[in-house]
């Protein structure tokens, strides 16, 4: 491995120099974490790390992926894998977000499994390679969705958040029907959430699935899907290719 450990130094000090010992176990409670916090909340550590990014170029492919790797699992204070996410979707990187970079991710999802270190990876990293290898990632996202990982599953519902008219709604679908019934809190909020996202662009559409899947969705489900819908819910047409049905 071929980590850049000045910049994991760097950051490192960086987050230990603007932490809040009195914001710290409450953020940790808040997060239900067994990782201890250092109390620095997500504004200030962008504020803090992006800067070190920018200072501390990585020359390859081989060395952002130690980097990331490296900061993300010797990491002591929960900060320091959000650091090692703000490097992993880094715009200086945006060259590496390639199929390669899917192990990475993967191993980061299935560690972090929790929806604060998941849910940002999912919508960027996962979401940016799915538009940019949508063939290959669409495969990988329906096995994902069918496995046991719940965390991955997650992911796989998530995926398109922000995709709007560009949504795979078949791929939606797909990946939400191996967890409708499934008991578990996130995969039904996630549903919920992913739903709800779409029906910005389409509201009658959603309106639409949660009536023909009422039976299967959970109250959650339905309630986060329709949570911002009016009553008389209009569209705002997608493109032919997203509007495939389940």
């Amino acid at each position: 491995m071929c980590p850049n450990l000045s910049l994991i130094r760097a950051v490192r000090r960086a987050l230990r120099a603007a932490a809040d010992p009195t914001k710290a176990p409450v953020m940790q409670a808040y997060m239900k974490s067994q990782m201890p916090y250092l109390g620095v909340q997500a504004a200030p550590l962008r504020h803090e790390v992006r800067p070190l990014l920018a200072a501390h170029r990585l020359g390859s492919f081989g060395q952002w992926r130690d980097t990331v790797l490296e900061l993300w699992r010797k990491a002591r204070y929960r900060e320091e894998r959000y650091a090692a996410i703000e490097l992993a979707g880094f715009r200086a990187y945006r060259t590496f977000q390639t199929l390669d970079a899917l192990p990475v991710y993967e191993e980061m999802i299935v560690s972090g499994a929790w929806w604060d270190l998941v849910d940002s990876i999912a919508s960027h990293q996962i979401g940016g390679l799915l538009r940019r290898h949508p063939v290959e990632m669409a495969a990988l996202l329906r096995k994902w969705a069918a496995g046991e990982d719940l965390w991955k599953r997650r992911t796989a519902i998530l995926a398109q958040l922000g995709f709007k008219h560009d949504t795979d709604l078949r791929l939606l679908y797909d990946s939400i029907r191996p967890s409708l019934g499934r008991p578990e809190f996130f995969l039904r909020k996630g549903i919920g959430w992913a739903l709800r996202e779409y029906a910005k662009t389409d509201a009658l559409e959603v309106v639409d699935y949660v009536s023909r899947h009422k039976a299967l969705l959970s109250p959650l489900s339905r309630r986060e899907a329709l949570k911002n819908v009016d009553r008389k819910p209009t569209v705002r047409k997608p493109r032919a290719s997203s509007r495939r049905r389940a």
